[in-house]
């Protein structure tokens, strides 16, 4: 066993004592040891409860003949971060996650990992973190949070958000947006909608590191609690087996995470951590994987904030192994893959139906023949953009407009608001990527806005940051290289014609190349405005969002 390194032998006699300061007797010291890195914490809804799903993971632990033995992690909550200084630290918080699971499985040999997670850098962190010490891991997360009612309708976080715009456009009244608040998130697990924490944790199922169910049983169903407790049992046949992430995460496995990522209509933020998850494995994952993939795989469900349903209705419908099995149907899922089941993606959609075509339409009548992510690549993103096209008016899947510039997220909130936006305009906001931001912000306030201003059949936003799962309308992120690399967005001037062309996968600054040439030779790019701390050292390592904002080497 591993954790013989740390309490076997003679030599080991005062490891053994420092454990049995904590209480551990002789036979749990006999067991294999299972590290439990549970993310639980008071700030974030996802995690409030994960004290609860980690005793009934380790109880499966212990009932299978292991010793489990927790240790913490860090977590942001991105939607009480959005908006200010705070959101520059989220998808920083990814690399330190992973890194501290890192040192803590490193010093403290354990056999297996079980990594209760849930929500947006956490899950990704937690899945880096696996692919890198590749022992035997098994990821549960806390599951989604129940959407609310309103007025009969089904309301979430992105509710308000947009309730926002609407109250600074006149079309609801404070009161109402009180009234909004009080009911949109009724209680613990992530965020309702196809969200990035509910994108990764499907993402985490379709890879095949989470069991089925983990992407969509909803927090408070028992459902989840048994879950915890039979991948608690299952981390044991894992370590027995030496069964390993990278067994399991494949490249065959990430084409499966892609086709899953599609066919849902995920957040753009999966282009972000995908490929750095990839990374983690030796796997190079090229962006225009996800076009080709996308061409391949129809959007077949249509989920907040595309569309009216939430992750309770995609639970009922079958949940992530209905789709794969829909989307396995035009050959877009590897069916050999191995999964923490201890069987292949085809041994586990034996017998799985699709429960509500509603929500989980066939492939035969998708919502659209592509999937639900476009990579948009031009003179203005050379190295790529991304959108989420699922989310996107058909007005503008093709749109020429005028270039608003704003070198911050704040500055731009204020015009939107300010009503100094106008259709036809195109929101530019720049200096928010991963080195120049620094942090590379999710842009969920401008972008709801301009939907609850009613501009989002109207005006576009590109950034060099990035949005949330929750962002929809012609949000254009992760433009590649950032302004703060010396990339094009830093050279748009304000009055300048962009072309968005959505369905050719093109975005262009409609200037030059003799003109672009005389920008860019009196250009200087602005330095990164936090200069001491993590987030200063970070903008010196992270490298750009096409390449998932990993670490340089």
């Amino acid at each position: 066993m591993r954790s013989d390194l740390m309490k076997k032998g003679l030599e080991r006699a005062p490891h053994r004592s420092l454990f049995k300061a904590m209480g551990y007797n002789d036979e749990e010291l006999s067991r294999p040891m299972i590290g439990v890195v549970n993310s639980a914490n008071e700030i974030i809804p996802g995690h409030v409860h994960l004290d609860i799903i980690a005793e009934d993971a380790k109880a499966g632990i212990r009932m299978a003949g292991g010793t489990p033995v927790t240790f913490p992690v860090i977590g942001v909550c991105d939607g009480i971060a959005m908006g200010h200084t705070g959101m520059k630290y989220s998808l920083a918080s990814r690399e330190l996650i992973a890194d501290s699971i890192e040192i803590m499985a490193t010093a403290h040999p354990f056999d297996g990992l079980m990594m209760i997670t849930n929500c947006d850098k956490i899950v990704p962190g937690m899945l880096m973190a696996a692919l890198r010490l590749n022992i035997p891991t098994i990821v549960v997360s806390g599951g989604p949070m129940l959407a609310g009612t309103r007025d009969g309708k089904m309301v979430d976080l992105i509710s308000v958000f947009e309730g926002v715009g609407k109250v600074k456009s006149g079309k609801i009244t404070q009161k109402e947006l009180k009234a909004l608040e009080d009911c949109a998130c009724p209680g613990c697990g992530s965020c309702s909608g196809m969200f990035t924490a509910n994108s990764m944790n499907c993402v985490t199922e379709a890879l095949g590191l989470g069991l089925p169910g983990n992407g969509t049983i909803p927090a408070i169903d028992a459902a989840r609690r048994r879950l915890a407790k039979k991948a608690g049992m299952q981390i044991m046949s894992l370590v027995n087996k030496d069964i390993r992430p990278r067994d399991i995460a494949t490249l065959d496995a990430f084409k499966n995470a892609i086709a899953v990522d599609m066919a849902l209509g995920c957040s753009t933020n999966t282009v972000l951590h995908i490929p750095a998850i990839a990374h983690e494995a030796g796997i190079t994952l090229d962006l225009d994987l996800f076009n080709e993939i996308s061409e391949k795989t129809p959007n077949i469900c249509y989920l907040s904030p595309a569309g009216p349903h939430h992750l309770e209705d995609l639970h009922q419908a079958g949940g992530i192994q209905s789709v794969m099995k829909e989307i396995s149907t035009i050959g877009t899922i590897h069916l050999d893959s191995l999964t923490v089941t201890g069987k292949t993606v085809r041994d586990n959609l034996k017998g799985v139906t699709v429960n509500r075509r509603d929500v989980i339409r066939s492939v035969e009548d998708p919502y659209s023949k592509e999937g639900g992510i476009a990579i948009l690549r031009g003179n203005l993103a050379p190295d790529g953009g991304v959108v989420k096209q699922s989310a996107v008016s058909p007005d503008m899947m093709v749109n020429e407009g005028r270039a608003r510039v704003f070198d911050s997220e704040e500055d731009a909130i204020a015009a939107i608001l300010g009503g100094k936006i106008h259709p036809g305009d195109v929101v530019v906001i720049r200096y928010e990527g991963p080195k120049g931001g620094p942090g590379m912000r999710e842009m969920l306030a401008p972008t709801s806005a301009i939907v609850g201003m009613g501009l989002d059949t109207s005006v576009a936003l590109l950034t060099d940051g990035r949005f949330s799962g929750g962002t929809r309308g012609a949000a254009i992120g992760h433009i590649s290289p950032e302004a703060a690399e010396g990339g094009p967005i830093g050279l748009i001037q304000e009055g300048d014609t962009i072309m968005i062309d959505i369905q050719k996968k093109k975005i262009e600054l409609k200037v030059t190349k003799k003109e672009l040439t005389r920008r860019k030779k009196t250009f200087q790019p602005k330095e990164p405005t936090i200069k001491t701390g993590y987030l200063a050292r970070y903008s010196q390592f992270v490298t750009s969002a096409s390449t998932g904002a990993i670490f340089k080497e």
